[in-house]
């Protein structure tokens, strides 16, 4: 049997776009946003690593997943939280809506869908694919599962207000796509899709999955697009607190709409002025800087690695943590390091031993010596960057 860690170093080999689509460019270049698209799986892994029958049974038995994190549905109809959850304690509070695994798994076996909701939220798999995905397109994400038993009804025909990769994770399900907005009338799209096999569908992409003859389980990737109507809202609001703007149109106005309509144009003509004196530039990094500090985190093992803090000297062996990002930005006398999940601040010349550190998978901490020559600096900014999770001590 291939093990969880035989499964993740084969997909990590590859970007996650390219594993959803296989040629990541010409899908950017033809297809992204224009036509929906089913793309036969390559890896004979498929998406094993990010949800298998296992782990569906592991996280509703023993994690005591509450609602709204998960939900079933039976025959397109919301079945009721009561017919499957249970309440309980935790220390002396009261808790509700907490997956009863055996009325669960009853349900699934009499034809019921279990519905994963957010779980880029609590499975560090999907967690990590999601982080890497969105980082890549520059676009939010979300995933959500679905697990269907043979014969099992799936979903009506229906369009998701985002772009959609369905990703099958294990088993193999029916899928009807209509043609997408703007899309020159076709024919739907019929296939039968396998572990491994993914469709990719445009915003508004009516879609229906249909009877299945076997088990099922999919990850359904949302992607959020930022449209250009949010970049340039960026723009606006930077004029828009222009405090002149704050004057009071003239009182009485009403009766002499002529110079109101003047008046307002003056203003119109000095915002356009002030538009076209904006450095965009500036506006583009403000978007990349929170974009690349409002990600979910992956920094397991950060808490057993400060137990070592004490430990780090200049003969340490140091390294970035898997799927962990480091970009840096100059802000004058001080150095913006974007992690991903947050933002760091720190003394501009520590550049150069953080852009040694950001490019460097892994050093000794003593190596960084010409470009940081202060022995307790470097332990300190060490400690700080395991604090942080972005670093990790190896043996």
């Amino acid at each position: 049997m291939t093990s969880v860690a035989e499964l993740e170093r084969a997909s990590g080999s590859r970007r996650p776009l390219a594993r959803c689509i296989g040629d990541a460019d010409g899908f950017l270049r033809e297809t992204w946003g224009q036509r929906p698209v089913v793309h036969p799986g390559e890896d004979p892994l498929g998406f094993a690593d990010l949800l298998t029958l296992d782990d569906v049974d592991r996280v509703l038995s023993t994690t005591s997943l509450r609602t709204p994190a998960f939900r079933l549905v039976k025959a397109g109809e919301q079945i009721p939280e009561s017919a499957y959850t249970r309440s309980g304690t935790t220390g002396s509070k009261p808790v509700a809506g907490m997956a009863d695994p055996a009325r669960v798994f009853e349900l699934f076996g009499d034809g019921a869908t279990i519905v994963f909701q957010g779980l880029h939220r609590y499975h560090e798999p999907v967690t990590r694919f999601c982080r890497e995905l969105e980082v890549e397109l520059g676009h939010p994400c979300q995933v959500n599962a679905y697990v269907t038993p043979a014969g099992a009804q799936g979903l009506e025909l229906h369009d998701d207000p985002h772009d959609v990769f369905v990703l099958q994770a294990f088993g193999r399900k029916s899928w009807e796509v209509h043609a997408a907005p703007g899309e020159d009338g076709r024919e739907p799209i019929r296939a039968e899709i396998a572990s491994g096999d993914c469709i990719y569908m445009p915003t508004g992409t009516p879609h229906a999955a249909s009877t299945q003859r076997s088990l099922s389980g999919h990850l359904t990737v949302g992607v959020h697009i930022v449209a250009w109507r949010e970049v340039v809202r960026a723009a606006l609001d930077r004029i828009a607190s222009d405090p002149s703007l704050d004057d009071p149109i003239p009182a009485g106005w009403p009766a002499d709409l002529d110079e109101l309509e003047r008046s307002l144009r003056d203003r119109l003509r000095g915002a356009g002025a002030s538009l076209d004196a904006l450095d965009a530039r500036e506006i583009v990094d403000a978007r990349f800087e929170r974009f690349l500090s409002t990600r979910l985190p992956l920094i397991r093992g950060a808490l057993v690695d400060r137990g070592t803090l004490e430990q780090i000297s200049d003969g340490s062996r140091l390294a970035r943590r898997d799927g962990s990002i480091c970009e840096l930005r100059s802000r004058g006398d001080r150095l913006v390091v974007l992690l991903g999940d947050r933002r760091l601040e720190m003394p501009a010349w520590l550049e150069p031993a953080m852009g040694r550190i950001a490019a460097t998978p892994t050093f000794v901490l003593g190596d960084l010596a010409d470009v940081l020559p202060d022995r307790d600096a470097q332990e300190v900014l060490a400690r700080r960057l395991v604090r942080e999770g972005l670093l990790r001590p190896l043996p």
